[in-house]
């Protein structure tokens, strides 16, 4: 009896022990706090943001930021980024613990029950190896969540690419239309004359033929209509389940008020592309300091209670790995290192690519910016009045039909070219500011100053709050 009583106390105070254990919590780090800091930042913001009542209502005549801001909380390659972060934030807690205790049992047995042994086992790893741990998940989660802003940027750049395109068509079978008008009117002046004997059958047919092709064209654009449309319901995140998304109302543009040598720097400070190859460096440091810390043993301490003792037992145990494979230790600091360096080479690769690639964009904004103004001042109205006195002259007989036809189709060019000019250098403009400079719109969902991410205030209210109809003020010169 006096045996059991020891079993079962030895018993319990393992049990207890364990129970103990499991209420146990280890100490977060400092990247790991600052972490969730920021997770729980975003977290209202774009979580609770996402319920289907607060998204924001599309109806007729909504704006763009009314498009954008929905599309940056609904679509799910959004969604996914930041759930990516998320688990990223929780690998942190994981790779910062301690390894679970294990329970142990032994027992002697002959004839009957000689010994009976229940203890506990902790590993401990290497001073330092936790925290080097702690800080390869960390660099991780930066990069994550770095990834999350690229995907909110992408989305938006999306919506404004699709929102411009839909304007542009819409703007394009406007002009078509009013060019098939004065067909109209211009075949209805052929007949007029040629009943009067003024001019040959000739210039009728000329009329319809240019009237035939054009009403094709107008009817070849409202049949894309459903292409651009299911792009731009893609772009706000919206299943083919869903409603239709209402059309935009009438194009906004997006004033940027910064020159190209402020974007530029703006871009190399907050691109997310660079950002996550920061991160990555970041981590690769961070590995070298853990594979450093592989030459270093682990310990397994722990303690055993022979409950059939009187009086009681104790036996401690402890083992130590070796680490003695040097060739494994020196490749795993080697494979560290080369992993750093081919970081670093990829982060100035990708600091060489965005600094040509806003050069090539921004001499584009500039173009695109000069041949509107030349269309708008210069060529538009002056084949206005070209045509005008086209008209006039073939009234009264001075100008003839292939050169009244000639005018119109030129007036025709000028204006279908000016609004692709300007649609163009919308999505230019969408894409230095967005995909490059890496400027979130107005409630985006992404952090605006977190310690271990970058303060994001040098640039707060650089981006037009409320986008309205107008010309763009961007001032982009080199």
């Amino acid at each position: 009896m006096q045996a059991e009583g020891h079993l079962v106390g030895a018993s319990a105070g393992v049990v207890l022990a364990v129970l103990l254990l499991v209420s146990c919590s280890g100490v977060p780090t400092r990247g790991e706090r600052e972490a969730r800091k920021s997770m729980q930042a975003l977290s209202h913001r774009f979580v609770q943001s996402r319920t289907e009542r607060n998204l924001p209502v599309l109806t007729n005549g909504c704006s763009l930021g009314d498009y954008l801001r929905f599309a940056m909380l609904n679509h799910p390659s959004v969604e996914a980024a930041y759930f990516d972060w998320a688990s990223s934030i929780e690998q942190i807690t994981i790779d910062r613990s301690r390894p679970d205790p294990r329970f142990m049992f032994e027992a002697d047995i002959a004839d009957i029950v000689m010994t009976v042994m229940p203890g506990l086992l902790q590993m401990f790893p290497a001073p330092g190896k936790l925290k080097a741990a702690a800080s390869v998940a960390t660099a991780s989660s930066t990069q994550k969540y770095f990834a999350f802003e690229a995907a909110v940027l992408r989305t938006a750049f999306n919506v404004k690419r699709a929102y411009y395109q839909l304007c542009f068509l819409d703007e394009s079978i406007r002009i078509n239309r009013d060019a098939l008008g004065l067909l109209s009117a211009l075949e209805e002046a052929a007949r007029a004359r040629n009943a009067a004997g003024k001019v040959a059958l000739q210039d009728v047919y000329r009329a319809q033929i240019d009237r035939a092709k054009l009403a094709a064209e107008i009817e070849n654009l409202e049949d894309s209509r459903r292409p651009f449309a299911a792009q731009f319901k893609g772009a706000l995140g919206l299943t083919r389940g869903q409603p239709d998304p209402p059309r935009p109302a009438k194009g906004e543009s997006t004033p940027l008020d910064l020159s190209g040598d402020e974007l530029l720097a703006i871009a190399f400070a907050r691109n997310p592309r660079l950002k996550m190859l920061k991160a990555e460096v970041q981590m690769a440091q961070a590995a070298i300091a853990l594979a450093a810390k592989s030459k270093m043993p682990d310990f397994d301490l722990g303690l055993m209670a022979d409950a059939r003792a009187s009086p009681p037992m104790f036996r401690p145990v402890a083992d130590i790995t070796l680490p003695i494979w040097r060739d494994k230790i020196q490749a795993q600091i080697a494979k560290a290192q080369a992993d750093k360096r081919a970081a670093e080479a990829r982060l100035t690769a990708e600091q060489i690519s965005i600094a040509v690639e806003f050069a090539m964009k921004s001499y584009g904004y500039r173009e695109l910016t000069r041949n509107l103004a030349l269309l708008q001042d210069e060529l538009i109205p002056r084949a206005q009045q070209s045509l005008e006195a086209a008209r006039s002259g073939y009234h009264v007989g001075q100008v003839d039909f292939l050169n009244l036809i000639d005018a119109e189709r030129t007036w025709l060019n000028f204006r279908l070219e000016e609004a692709e000019t300007r649609m163009r250098r919308e999505i230019i403009l969408a894409d230095l500011s967005l995909m490059i400079a890496g400027i979130a719109p107005e409630a985006a969902p992404v952090l605006t100053d977190t310690p271990g991410v970058g303060s994001r205030q040098q640039t707060s209210g650089a981006l037009g709050s409320n986008p309205t109809s107008g010309s763009i003020s961007t001032n982009l010169r080199h």
